[in-house]
């Protein structure tokens, strides 16, 4: 799959009000949202070095940011089907996405983290990321629910997470039960290209949400490991 262009993504951290507010929020703005596709749950297994490179990198704000992540979505336990890899670079306050198909796997109680690395081992990546990948372990698995929102023009998507869910990820023998999930917090994220940065505070304004920089991979690690 190809690198996507680089745009901007605005986060905000809703604590003050509840789902059914947020989404008529959304839905009343001026800039005429829609909701383009259906909601749907959204999983991911995040990859970091033995030493937290990327979650230090994160936290200190370097420049140049990278987060590698399997996505896949609907069910979160057993048969894995279509997952994508994805790497989110950042680049300052702009990212993209660079993404590649992985192979199919099955995700259960018990699940070790080798497990995971052979898949990577037989996959048709190419071999600079198979190396990369190979360096790395799973230290995170989360989960929402996402609905997306659109202008009618097309000129700003947003979407609103709900039920955050984080999962501590050992390399040997998970349960999945050392979680936690944020019944008090919602994100919502303001997404666009660079060009339309100029007419972003206009759109992000109408919104009374609280902007922050913490990503939720960082949340999740400050949440289970910490």
């Amino acid at each position: 799959m190809p690198e996507r262009s680089y745009r901007y993504e605005r986060k905000f951290l809703v604590d003050q009000l509840d789902e059914g507010q947020v989404k008529a929020l959304v839905l009343r703005h001026p800039g005429m949202f829609h909701e383009p596709y259906p909601p749907r749950y959204i999983n991911n297994f995040y990859l970091d070095t033995p030493a937290m490179d990327n979650y230090y990198d994160n936290v200190d704000g370097a420049g140049t940011r990278r987060k590698a992540r399997i996505r896949w979505y609907g069910t979160l336990m057993g048969h894995i089907k279509k997952p994508v890899l994805e790497f989110k670079i950042k680049h300052g306050l702009v990212g993209t996405k660079k993404q590649y198909p992985f192979p199919e796997f099955v995700l259960e109680s018990g699940y070790r983290d080798d497990n995971l690395m052979k898949q990577i081992n037989l996959s048709d990546l190419p071999p600079e990321v198979k190396s990369y990948l190979l360096s790395m372990q799973v230290v995170l698995m989360n989960r929402y629910f996402r609905y997306y929102y659109a202008t009618r023009d097309g000129r700003f998507r947003a979407t609103l997470d709900t039920g955050l869910t984080f999962y501590r990820v050992e390399r040997l023998n998970n349960r999945f039960t050392h979680k936690q999930t944020d019944h008090r917090n919602l994100v919502v994220e303001l997404k666009y290209e660079i060009g339309e940065d100029l007419h972003a505070s206009r759109v992000s304004g109408f919104f009374p949400f609280r902007p922050t920089k913490s990503s939720k991979y960082v949340q999740g690690i400050e949440r289970v490991y910490f």
